[in-house]
């Protein structure tokens, strides 16, 4: 993280809360905090009144104030921060104190790659198993929600989840899902590799001994040539999402009260910020009405940033040309900016991150398709960001850039490699050279095993190699890749970060290719910023940048490793206005409607699954397949990867996934 971003002006931190309290605050913040102020007006939380936090234990991220107990938000944005006696100098008869009783305090977390819109339009619908500590609690979590879902709608798990998680160590087989829902159709999305479904799915979408396999997937089949009910990518994920879109939609007013929760509940875990990056099946701009309604109503409790991503392969360019004349990076505000091209930008170039499957070779034809376009958004000055998985991919990608460079000079534009899993130095030097940044994600933490399965120990711990991009000065920014694959909970990106583990607790990285705590909060908070062109005016707890924060459940500095997947946020602010509160601060909660419809899976059990310590288990358990019924056998631990096996049954090895 580079001081450049923190750089104090003129006078220090005692003479402008002296300047504040002499009741020149709003031509104080206007002068020298010109963006947040300008950005905080336009998004229209100027007219709140100040609020003090006193009492806290917060880390700020700002090198001139690392530590502070109170601070001070005025029009959106920290006014002030210091000691509790500072602080409470600028309090008068219309200031609203809240004592933070000694919680630990961050600036709000921002995801630097994720897919929030599309997953609101979706949240409501979804029964969530990021979490959850055995098979047993998730299937009967299936059981009861199939029995409460109203027919032609399905029962759907869609990502953030793996066998590893689980005490059993192995995923639930076919037989179980199909016993725990025999007549409501059910969906369940594993990784990039598979979906399972029972056997009313199978009829719903039509599937018989007949069907063929589509371009780059299988439709598993027994040995009487009936489908088992197992989707297999090999290695595009198009026949997993393709067959999840034959489903039933919300309604429009549903959308926006899934929205609304799937937004509480990132509030919930301490994120104020995300940056979108489109996705499958997210058209611009049919698509992007619930989110542009909700903030048109001012319901938005998430600062977000988007990026449009090429939905049909042979018309991106055409999507792109179209975009570019309706539309510019920074449209918006404060809450909703439009911020790029991206992830994808051409369909030839996208490498599937299976690691259960070979890389895949890119085509011959990306490359002039991939130019073309650059070429297009650089000559827009359009900032963008690319999925790019392997160095294979990344190496092709950065010689068409620099071959763009030379004719039309990037100068500053804004770029971003999405992934980066197996980057190699000269990759991230080459980035450097061009002012591009790199998004990571915590996809390793969920496939790891897979990863360690196919290319070996040695190579995991650079996968990706995070310390060397951030040796070389590279912009970094963390996010989760959430919601069809992996989890939506930055704890755990945090957790992933600084231990080096896998779900799992396999060790991926030695000791020196862990970051401090301090590091991985860094790469969610100010380092995120950037990937928005947003770091003079977020991530950190600094006069005039948003005033966004959260309030720990528990200090993530002192607690545990394995209690750092189960922080939360007790009070989440998000331009000074409380989005989110609860134990201490609840009677600040903000109303949320229930959720909608009535047998949404969000009204029985929430979003992310919260643990309640005396019902975890160990690894190790006996295997509970048959209902519930040892069959005799113990799972070897995630640890154990190297054992011969067909991938296909997961890293297990365990012949338990059965039809």
């Amino acid at each position: 993280m580079s001081d450049s971003l923190y750089q104090p002006a003129a006078s220090g931190r005692r003479t402008f809360i002296k300047d504040v309290a002499a009741g020149s605050l709003a031509a104080a913040l206007a002068m020298r905090f010109p963006a947040a102020f300008g950005q905080a007006q336009q998004s229209g939380e100027a007219s709140m009144g100040r609020t003090i936090l006193i009492n806290g234990r917060i880390t700020t991220l700002d090198p001139r104030t690392p530590q502070a107990s109170a601070v001070a938000i005025s029009k959106g944005v920290f006014e002030a921060v210091g000691t509790d006696r500072e602080v409470m100098a600028l309090r008068d008869a219309d200031t609203r104190v809240i004592d933070l009783k000694k919680h630990t305090v961050i600036p709000g977390l921002n995801d630097s790659h994720t897919h929030v819109i599309r997953g609101g339009l979706h949240y409501n619908m979804e029964l969530r198993w990021e979490g959850v500590p055995s098979v047993a609690d998730a299937l009967d979590m299936l059981r009861k929600q199939a029995r409460r879902t109203p027919a032609p709608q399905w029962v759907r798990v869609v990502g953030g989840w793996s066998e590893f998680q689980f005490a059993e160590r192995r995923m639930p087989t076919l037989d179980e899902i199909n016993a725990a829902a025999p007549d409501t159709p059910v969906f369940i999305l594993h990784l990039y590799d598979r979906a399972l479904l029972n056997a009313a799915a199978l009829r719903v979408v039509g599937f018989n001994k007949n069907t063929p396999n589509p371009p780059g997937g299988v439709i598993y089949k027994d040995r009487r040539g009936n489908p088992s009910g197992m989707l297999i990518a090999e290695p595009s994920a198009l026949i997993l999402y393709s067959t999840l879109a034959k489903g039933p939609t919300l309604s429009f007013e549903d959308q926006l009260n899934s929205s609304r929760h799937f937004q509480r509940e990132l509030n919930r875990l301490g994120v104020t910020s995300a940056i979108d990056a489109g996705g499958g099946g997210q058209n611009y701009p049919e698509d992007y009405q619930v989110i542009q309604e909700l903030h048109q109503r001012k319901q938005m409790t998430l600062r977000i940033a988007y990026n449009l991503f090429a939905q049909q392969a042979g018309s991106e360019f055409d999507d792109y040309k179209r975009w570019t004349g309706l539309i510019k990076p920074g449209d918006g505000d404060a809450m909703l900016r439009m911020n790029g091209a991206g992830e994808n930008l051409v369909w030839s170039a996208a490498d599937f991150e299976n690691f259960l499957q070979p890389r895949p070779e890119l085509k011959d034809d990306m490359d002039p398709e991939l130019e073309r376009i650059t070429r297009l958004l650089v000559e827009n000055r359009w900032p963008f960001r690319i999925h790019a998985t392997y160095d294979e991919s990344i190496t092709r990608f950065l010689d068409i850039f620099e071959r763009v460079n030379q004719d039309i000079p990037f100068d500053g534009l804004r770029f971003i490699i999405d992934h980066a899993e197996t980057i190699r130095p000269a990759s991230i030097d080459r980035i450097k050279a061009l002012g591009g940044g790199i998004a990571i994600q915590h996809r390793m933490a969920f496939q790891g095993e897979y990863f360690v399965e196919r290319y070996g120990a040695t190579e995991a711990q650079f996968t990706p190699p995070v310390t060397d991009m951030l040796s070389a000065g590279v912009p970094v920014g963390a996010g989760t890749d959430a919601t069809r694959v992996a989890s939506f909970n930055p704890w755990v990106s945090l957790y992933w970060l600084s231990t080096g583990k896998t779900l799992g607790g396999l060790s991926l990285y030695p000791e020196d290719r862990q970051l401090e705590r301090s590091q991985a909060l860094a790469l969610w908070t100010k380092g995120s910023a950037w990937f928005s062109g947003e770091q003079a005016v977020k991530g950190a707890i600094a006069p005039g940048e948003y005033a966004d924060l959260a309030v720990l459940s528990a200090d993530y500095f002192a607690v545990p490793d394995e209690q750092i997947k189960q922080i939360t946020s007790v009070l989440t602010m998000v331009g000074g206005e409380v989005v989110h509160a609860d134990d201490d601060f609840k009677t600040l909660a903000p109303p949320l409607p229930p959720a909608s419809p009535d047998w949404s899976p969000v009204a029985s059990f929430g979003g992310h699954y919260q643990a309640d310590a005396s019902r975890l288990a160990t690894a190790g358990h006996v295997c509970l397949s048959h209902g519930g019924l040892d069959h005799g056998h113990m799972h070897h631990s995630a640890q154990s990867v190297n054992s011969p096996r067909d991938p296909f049954w997961g890293a297990a090895g365990c012949s338990c996934f059965a039809f």
